[in-house]
């Protein structure tokens, strides 16, 4: 399997190469897990989900610290027909998900949402979860919508997509959750993601 993420900061300052500098930085102890390649448009993270998770969530809430308005848009895909299989993107969650009821996975979901770390970051994060294919996939995605309810992380439902808000610890393990409990395990499952902290416009 494939697993990995396009990743753009935009920090809304003039200050931005700062910011931009402070998140990368937050990389640095995933490095080794991660491939890691950037270009002008974006960073693209290539690896297992548990340290690519972790990543994006220490670079935005890295970034998020400072006082500036910060968004970051992250395109997560998993399974895509059109990729190699990568064998450092093994994940064992998606391997027993296979054999695990929805509720089963919800269940599972929420459990690890309720032991996420506490980061000191608050942030409001958008996204919509793309479970390609036919067969039972808006099961998956209303089973998933369900979890988010429940997460503790859910804000409101939109047009589209489902907002979140809440602590970086708890919102990445929110994603990261939706992202490997629903959709096939061996399926093409990808999520679109915005996040935004400082928003003036919260204040």
């Amino acid at each position: 399997m494939f697993i990995g993420a396009q990743v753009s900061l935009y920090p809304m300052t003039s200050n931005f190469v700062d910011v931009i500098m402070t998140g990368l930085d937050a990389l640095s102890p995933y490095k080794n897990d991660l491939r890691i390649e950037t270009d002008d448009m974006s960073t693209l993270m290539v690896g297992a989900p548990e340290p690519l998770f972790d990543a994006i969530r220490d670079l935005f809430a890295a970034s998020a610290k400072r006082p500036e308005h910060v968004t970051m848009h992250v395109t997560f895909s998993r399974g895509c027909p059109g990729e190699p299989d990568d064998p450092s993107c093994r994940c064992e969650t998606l391997e027993k998900a296979q054999d695990q009821s929805l509720k089963d996975r919800q269940a599972l979901a929420a459990e690890a949402v309720a032991q996420a770390p506490d980061l000191g970051v608050a942030l409001d994060v958008q996204f919509s979860l793309y479970v390609m294919g036919s067969g039972d996939h808006m099961d998956e995605i209303y089973g998933c919508i369900d979890f988010l309810k429940t997460s503790g992380t859910f804000h409101k439902s939109k047009n589209f997509c489902t907002r979140l808000r809440g602590d970086a610890g708890a919102v990445f393990e929110t994603l990261r959750q939706a992202f490997l409990r629903f959709g096939p395990a061996e399926g093409h499952v990808t999520i679109d993601m915005t996040a935004s902290a400082n928003s003036p416009s919260l204040g």
